[in-house]
């Protein structure tokens, strides 16, 4: 077996709308082709052996061992492949479920879909499953050790790649509400929400954290000395340097027993409480300032340790923390103890579990042997054993919540000390003997104040009730049921989608929002190009999505995002689906129109229940897919007649309508009437139908976002197919004594299309220079050929530069034999080079006559065109136009008199 390629899906997809993590892998199976798993000898014996785990595999059958029932049947290698990763992950830890396996249209040749949790552990797992079932094939086994390897790496790439406990928590908590995450990737930094309404944050540090708040934090005598002004109860402690100024700041504490920790520690590290001789205090320094070079030294108040988090100004938990430790059972040592600790599955390395394996330092033996304890001690059934003197989860410790037992005098305190310090997140460390109790009667004391501290003791105490401190944190960042999303419309189809897109931006900037939208010719924000290129994929939305300045995101979406890496978002308000024909097939494993259809469809949808899919009723495989999606339904139709749009309308939807030379919007029995379609410029003067049908789509998929008709009629009379606007969209020039029109028309729906305008230009002869991308399949290109026959008065065949592995000459000849096919006596010559084929078209171009150049590169046949000295783009420029039959409701009439 091969693998051709693996790719990354991140969104909607292909091969599921609600599964929205899959690796795709294009397997060839090779000589394996043709057999299938019950006549490879020992195959099956060999994957029971190495993973007995897949007995739980249900697969089609529907049972128990329905997997390895098919397996002992006779399954194809794809099949066995999309089980085996899948079962790699779920072993590793990772909990996956779904797969795909589909032949594609080459014989031998499979995709297989598997889900994942994290990205590399699922392309790791799609890899190793191949390789597995391959030697199984070869060997009859796959070696022990390699198994056992590659679940350690799933696992370590699983660990790896896991947010942390509290960050986990807060993006759990975004998810519960509907809220989108993404990872920004640098400096940890998590985004909630999107554009405008975005939020982020960095562990439990948010947006609204402010820099003054968290450097005081972190300043521990700082805090101390600010917190003693304002008379809240605090240890009476000092800051040193220097060894030799270690006894003086012991005498000024008060004496033993006394607390040394580092300036700028975090998570107990170098802290040593409960010192009481002048070697543990010497001993203590030297661990301190292996953290910090200032040094702090503070009288030791016994008590239990307890952290309160404060949240937007109130206390939503509050727990005791239990140093490390270890209860006695009359038989096993205190080592053994800990071993049996540490077994526990919620412990691990680090702070990225539930509780922290207990490891011991230097403090640990001096707390035993203060205890009167060593390692090989057996405790009595009962007995403690301290470990740790400080209480931190991350050295071990254990967590009880208390928040339902903390003293109103001290919940008042705390939220007062979060306030003089400045922080919207604070953990308050208090040393008390009883928290149900005031301060002031217990010889209690705040003992810190912590800037983004950790929520694991909270959401997952060891004994008590977890606390939902997430939502504390969503409450408070999202208040008063803020919004979190922009509107996203998003506009695919075969044609017309850069236009569309560009239109409706334009549409959307009349509401005087920062509109971001992404093109074929490049990512704009507002008035202004941020990235120049083909940026019609989910890279690209993103960057739409991540901007902080964007209040709606109108994004073009072709089928290459869609196939390499899936929709950017969840869904979209807007779903808007504006035509397929045949194009690009052949590529991506999508040959055949319906395939197509499929792929396009994603677009409708991924829609939210309450949005829009905007379809075309003119186009059945377009319509068809009203039947997928969960959303409301709008069309648009050249077609105002058609018994779709008629039972529609009637039953309460929306529909945009060409109706008596009018764009109009039709709701129930009321017409809204936005403009004459010759008043609109994009129209060519109603010239070019296919320009109608996308404004029609356009201003419906504004409607539908609640934009005013004036305001979208304000949008179709300012936008122009134009070189600043649509480049390479019926970009019209008057060169004197004759036009020159550029459009990227490139298959055969456009071609059809563009001759729709091509057909309406009064007078003059019409001359086309054609070609077409060189990756399209040979019927394309004598389809392009028979559509230009009947187009054009005379022919000039070029082919792009890039000819896309096609052999130079291939892709004319073919449309030659198109052109032949309609009219051998058609007038046409060959000149390959794209740029010598402009010149030749307006070189012979007679007065009154049209030159339609359909170019590879639209900059340079415009730069071409432009050459030849004195031209002007051609605007359409609004007539006078005749009385618009509107009000703010709209013209109440029957539907009948109306369309």
């Amino acid at each position: 077996m091969r693998i051709l390629k693996i790719q990354t899906l991140r969104g909607p997809n292909y091969w599921s709308i609600r599964r929205h993590k899959l690796i795709v892998m294009r397997l060839d199976l090779e000589n394996l082709a043709e057999t299938p798993s019950n006549e490879i000898p020992g195959f099956y014996e060999g994957l029971v052996d190495t993973l007995p785990s897949l007995e739980g595999h249900y697969c089609s059958p529907g049972c128990h061992g329905g997997f390895l029932m098919r397996v002992r049947e006779g399954t194809m290698m794809g099949h066995i492949v999309e089980h085996v990763a899948l079962e790699l992950q779920d072993l590793a830890g990772m909990n996956v479920g779904f797969g795909r396996t589909r032949e594609t249209g080459t014989p031998g040749i499979y995709q297989v879909a598997i889900e994942y949790l994290n990205e590399e552990a699922g392309r790791y797992a799609a890899r190793a499953a191949v390789r597995l079932c391959q030697s199984i094939v070869d060997r009859g086994r796959y070696p022990k050790a390699e198994l056992e390897q590659d679940l350690q790496d799933l696992k370590d790439l699983w660990r790896d790649a896991a947010l942390g406990p509290s960050t986990e928590a807060i993006v759990k908590e975004a998810e519960k509400r509907g809220i989108p995450w993404t990872s920004l990737g640098a400096r940890f930094l998590i985004q909630l929400g999107y554009g405008v309404n975005q939020k982020r944050l960095q562990a439990t540090m948010t947006d609204n954290t402010g820099i003054l708040g968290v450097e005081l934090a972190c300043d521990k005598e700082a805090t101390k000395r600010i917190l003693a002004n304002g008379g809240v109860p605090v240890p009476k402690g000092t800051t040193i340097n220097f060894l030799d100024d270690l006894q003086e700041a012991i005498e000024y504490v008060g004496g033993y027993p006394i607390v040394i920790k580092p300036l700028d520690g975090n998570h107990g590290r170098g802290i040593t409480i409960d010192i009481r001789t002048w070697e543990e205090a010497q001993t203590a320094y030297d661990a301190a300032r292996q953290i910090s070079r200032a040094i702090i030294v503070e009288r030791y108040y016994v008590g239990r340790d307890h952290r309160v988090l404060v949240v937007d100004g109130k206390v939503v938990a509050v727990a005791e923390r239990v140093p490390a430790h270890v209860t006695g059972n009359g038989r096993s040592t205190i080592f053994e103890l800990i071993e049996e600790t540490n077994n526990d599955p919620n412990r691990g390395e680090g702070h990225d579990n539930v509780l922290t394996k207990i490891e011991l330092d230097r403090t640990s033996y001096q707390l035993l042997e203060r205890q009167g304890y060593t390692l090989s001690t057996v405790l009595q059934k009962g007995e403690i054993c301290y470990l740790r003197a400080t209480a931190n989860l991350s050295t071990g410790g254990i967590a009880v919540d208390r928040t339902d037992e903390i003293h109103p005098e001290n919940l008042w305190l705390a939220q007062r000390v979060v306030k003089i310090i400045g922080l919207d997140i604070a953990g308050i460390d208090i040393v008390t003997s009883d928290i149900s109790r005031p301060l002031r009667e217990v010889d209690g004391v705040i003992v810190e104040v912590n800037a983004a501290p950790g929520f694991r003791m909270h959401i997952a105490p060891s004994i008590g009730i977890p606390r939902n401190v997430a939502g504390a944190v969503i409450d408070m960042l999202f208040a008063n049921e803020q919004a979190s999303r922009i509107p996203i419309l998003s506009v695919t189809g075969t044609n017309g989608k850069t236009t569309t897109t560009r239109l409706l931006a334009h549409i959307f900037k009349q509401t005087n929002k920062v509109v971001g939208y992404t093109t074929t010719d490049g990512t704009y924000i507002g008035d202004f190009l941020v990235e120049a290129g083909d940026n019609t994929g989910p890279q690209s939305a993103q960057l739409i999505l991540q901007d902080p300045t964007v209040e709606v995101a109108v994004l073009e979406t072709a089928r290459g995002g869609l196939l390499r890496s899936g929709l950017a978002f969840e869904s979209a308000n807007v779903g808007v689906v504006l035509n397929v024909s045949a194009d690009h097939l052949g590529i991506g494993d999508i040959d055949t129109i319906e395939q197509l259809a499929h792929l396009k469809s994603i677009v409708a949808e991924a829609v939210f229940p309450d949005g829009y899919a905007v379809l075309n009723a003119d186009d059945p495989r377009v319509a068809a897919m009203a039947e997928k999606t969960k959303a409301n339904i709008a069309y648009f139709t050249m077609n105002p007649d058609a018994e779709l749009v008629r039972n529609h309308i009637q039953k309460g939807g929306v529909v945009a309508v060409y109706e008596n030379g009018y764009l109009s919007i039709v709701k129930g029995d009321w017409t809204h009437r936005i403009e004459r379609a010759e008043n609109i410029p994009l129209t060519m003067g109603g010239r070019a139908p296919f320009m109608i049908a996308n404004a029609l789509a356009a201003s419906l998929a504004a409607f539908v976002q609640n934009v005013s008709i004036e305001q979208i009629r304000a949008g179709l009379n300012t936008f122009r197919a134009s070189v600043s606007q649509t480049p390479g969209r019926m970009n019209l020039f008057n060169l004197g004594n004759y036009h020159a029109l550029v459009d990227y028309a490139h298959n055969p729906a456009s071609y059809e299309a563009l001759g729709g305008f091509v057909r309406n230009w009064t007078g003059g002869q019409r001359i086309g220079v054609i070609g077409g991308p060189g990756d399209r399949r040979d019927q394309d290109f004598v389809t392009l050929g028979k559509l230009a026959a009947e187009i054009f008065d005379y022919i000039i065949i070029k082919e792009d530069d890039d000819t896309r592995g096609r052999q130079r000459g291939s892709a004319a000849e073919l449309i030659t034999q198109g052109i032949k096919q309609v009219n051998a006596n058609s007038t046409y010559e060959t000149i390959l080079q794209e740029a010598e084929a402009i010149k030749k078209g307006l070189d012979i171009a007679p007065d009154n006559s049209l030159v339609v150049i359909l170019p590879e590169s639209v900059s340079r046949a415009i730069k071409l065109i432009k050459d030849r000295g004195t031209v002007k783009e051609e605007l359409h420029q609004q007539n006078s136009a005749a009385p618009i039959v509107d009000s703010p409701l709209g013209v109440k009439s029957s539907v009948a008199n109306t369309i």
